[in-house]
């Protein structure tokens, strides 16, 4: 592992909804991926962006929203990934991230597992 007293890791947490162009069409909350089967990456952001503007606006807390919605295993521990460094996430995950300040929500990002909204907690 990289020391991170060279600040080369962050931490973060991230709420992923996967839909029909994911890698892996399967999740803990659908394991047989007939829901993101059924998703269009289009839907997938729209409902993304909805809850994107619900937890800027107060109305939702991140982890909890992430909890329940998140494709991503971390959703039992409210979307959080742990520290990690360059080089262990998806390029537009990691750029993303990284630009981010701590505290900061993200814009929709795009990889291979899905849309993401991503919180930089450290």
């Amino acid at each position: 592992m990289a020391s991170s007293a060279s600040g080369t890791q962050v931490r973060a947490s991230h709420i992923l909804i996967k839909h029909e162009g994911s890698r892996r069409k399967a999740s803990w909350k659908d394991p047989e991926g007939r829901v993101i089967k059924n998703t269009t990456r289009d839907s997938a952001i729209s409902e993304l962006k909805a809850i994107r503007e619900d937890i800027v606006s107060g109305k939702a807390k991140f982890e909890d929203v992430a909890s329940r919605i998140s494709d991503c295993s971390s959703a039992k521990r409210g979307g959080d990934l742990g520290p990690f460094g360059r080089g262990q996430m998806q390029k537009p995950f990691e750029e993303t991230t990284f630009s981010l300040k701590v505290g900061e929500i993200s814009d929709i990002v795009d990889t291979d597992s899905g849309v993401h909204i991503i919180l930089r907690t450290g």
